[in-house]
């Protein structure tokens, strides 16, 4: 058997990076980073606000979480409307317990169909961030351009008509992007996307239109990773966040500079009635430690990026 040839054809492929978005960067060899009051560890909480069409979009693939028995679906459609029906409201409850700030990524589709919800992310002084449309946009190199820059447009839109405001970031569904994602991101006037996973700080990605912020939020430091997949228990993922803030903070001491503890979090999963006092109890840890900055996306790469450039 004969490999296609068409199978090592590579269009971005070129010495070093195998792209121009971004240059290494070793963290040891960086400009040291400073939060406001001192802090040591900025912890950013990233809240996925999403909603799953009953009939999955299988191209270009079928988003994670998406309907997987024979459809009509009703019991993992359910399952997931139970973050928007009940969990999203315990997790309002424990930041407000607790006096802290979330971003929350939402699909465009949730302001159509549960505009209340909205309203009170906005009242309780959360920042919103553009989520695609649905959890059936997604985006990867087979989509042509045009209909992935309508998901962005849409999404943008129907969210700035719903707060009042344009949002600034993105998240892609499943964190999926083209190569021309970081670009049409610009167009669209976005100032960071929340989609890479590969460094503990922000960092600027230049694109042919202009340049936009990577917040990177940690693959592994997500509950759907965690207790979705891995199936550990909400006491062991409150242990391994505590675990990072620890190692976070001699590391911010031993290079004086700034660190940043992201958290995922997925309504229908922590939610859970079973799971909330260890979550309180974790936002509570994080939250009475005088090390921590507690910062949405945009509050952060606000107090990050003038000292970056």
């Amino acid at each position: 058997m004969t490999l296609d040839p068409a199978y090592l054809e590579y269009s971005q492929r070129r010495e070093g990076m195998d792209h121009g978005l971004y240059a290494p960067s070793p963290m040891p060899a960086r400009k040291p980073i400073a939060w406001p009051g001192g802090k040591a560890v900025a912890v950013t909480l990233l809240v996925n606000l999403e909603w799953f069409p009953i009939l999955p979009n299988d191209k270009p693939f079928r988003a994670p979480g998406h309907m997987v028995t024979p459809y009509p679906d009703y019991r993992h459609y359910t399952a997931r409307e139970y973050g928007t029906r009940v969990g999203f409201y315990r997790l309002l409850d424990a930041f407000a317990n607790a006096g802290v700030k979330a971003t929350v990524a939402v699909n465009s589709a949730i302001a159509d169909r549960y505009p209340s919800i909205v309203a009170d992310i906005v009242s309780g002084g959360h920042e919103i961030i553009a989520h695609a449309t649905d959890m059936n946009a997604t985006i990867d190199g087979s989509l042509p351009e045009d209909e992935e820059r309508s998901i962005i447009t849409e999404a943008r839109d129907k969210l700035t008509k719903a707060i009042g405001t344009v949002p600034r970031g993105w998240q892609s569904i499943a964190r999926s992007q083209s190569f021309n994602t970081p670009r049409l991101l610009v167009e669209a006037g976005f100032d960071y996307m929340c989609d890479w996973v590969n460094d503990d700080l922000p960092y600027i990605a230049t694109t042919e239109a202009g340049t936009i912020v990577s917040v990177p939020f940690n693959h592994e430091l997500s509950d759907r990773q965690m207790i979705a997949v891995q199936q550990q228990s909400m006491d062991s993922v409150a242990q391994q966040v505590g675990d990072a803030l620890d190692w976070l903070k001699v590391e911010s001491a031993r290079y004086g500079a700034g660190r940043v503890l992201p958290f995922t979090l997925t309504p229908y999963i922590t939610g859970l009635p079973y799971r909330m006092d260890a979550f309180e109890g974790l936002l509570a840890r994080l939250a009475g430690d005088d090390a921590t900055w507690f910062a949405t996306a945009g509050e952060l790469i606000d107090a990050w990026r003038p000292q970056a450039e």
